[in-house]
């Protein structure tokens, strides 16, 4: 297990030499962030990028992400030269000394919350979603906080109608097809795409969401059983799927699964969620047992501690302040470690 810290590149508020501090640190996982989605990614920005983390003592090993063209989600004409764009950034990564690659195949819309600032009894701040007050919305003109609001509104509406008729088959369809136009050159660089999963592991405003459960994960193995291609396995969001048995998955996808992104939520309801600390008693996820599973079923992959909340004053990015993350890496380092010797 390697242990690594969600860092927003140049215009991160928080330092490296900061969580080059947090104990048992061995990198960061970050993205080049001025590129079009779509365009090739070029060897001196991946460098540049390598050089600032390698300077402060990190690695760079996993990339977060490479994001995916929506005409490739789609099936449009143009998808052939995109997925050639891709395969080179993969290539240019893995000369770079990228292991890893997260990426997700969610339409339109990424990560969905309702508020970013919910307050707990203890006085902290995490991010939480309500699925009644976000299923009245009119995503045609939505604004979400947080949320990346990239397309103008009349991008946004030609998008979801371009949806409209979208079944999960035919996405699923259009995943296998990326995955098959990119794994020559995963090959060849030896890079390892693990593809997060929805958040939340539901469909959303009509638009169907692919990668939601272990069936999801079986029929994506069976599709494209390359060993380049395999999971990051988001606690977070496999999570808020109650049928979702996350010790379970653990254990059977553990050698396929290349990035662990391990996070705590408390339910409010069926669907309505908070996020609270990384401890197992502080929400309704198993943590000790997630861990546990994976250590003992051969996980050896990269992990980092997801979204935290802003405590101590702290005023930070949602979900990406440094003091809980930090905590949460050292809560995580004390479970593989005591899991790891009883083994």
């Amino acid at each position: 297990m390697k242990m690594t810290f969600r860092w927003y590149g140049e215009q991160d508020s928080i330092p490296l030499s900061y969580i080059k501090q947090i104990p048992n640190m061995s990198g960061v996982v970050t993205a080049v962030y001025d590129t079009p989605v779509g365009e090739v990614w070029a060897p001196d920005k991946i460098e540049r990028l390598k050089d600032l983390c390698n300077s402060a003592g990190l690695e760079m090993e996993v990339i977060e992400s490479v994001p995916v063209h929506e005409d490739i989600k789609l099936g449009r004409p143009t998808r052939d030269k995109l997925i050639a764009n891709y395969a080179q950034t993969i290539r240019n990564l893995g000369a770079a000394g990228v292991k890893c690659v997260c990426y997700n195949f969610m339409p339109v819309f990424d990560w969905l919350r309702t508020d970013l600032k919910t307050v707990a009894a203890d006085g902290s701040t995490s991010l939480s979603y309500r699925h009644g007050e976000l299923a009245a919305r009119d995503p045609e003109n939505l604004h979400l906080p947080g949320w990346d609001e990239s397309y103008t509104a009349g991008e946004l509406s030609s998008l979801i109608k371009a949806y409209s008729s979208f079944t999960h088959a035919k996405l699923f369809e259009n995943l296998v097809y990326f995955l098959n136009g990119i794994m020559p050159a995963c090959n060849s660089a030896d890079v390892y795409m693990a593809i997060h999963p929805d958040d939340p592991p539901w469909d959303m405003f009509g638009l169907p969401r692919i990668i939601t459960c272990a069936k999801s994960y079986d029929d994506l193995l069976r599709a494209v059983p390359n060993k380049h291609n395999g999971f990051t396995f988001c606690t977070g969001s496999l999570g808020a799927g109650r049928d979702n048995d996350l010790v379970e998955m653990a254990h059977k996808y553990a050698k396929r699964i290349y990035f662990a992104h391990i996070r705590q939520l408390k339910f409010s309801g069926e669907r309505d969620f908070t996020e609270a600390g990384h401890l197992t008693k502080a929400g309704d996820l198993d943590i000790y047992g997630i861990v546990k599973a994976l250590v003992k079923a051969g996980f050896n992959g990269y992990v980092r501690p997801d979204h935290g909340r802003n405590i101590w004053g702290e005023d930070g990015k949602p979900g990406y302040g440094l003091y809980d993350r930090a905590l949460g890496a050292a809560y995580l380092n004390g479970l593989f470690e005591a899991v790891e010797k009883e083994k």
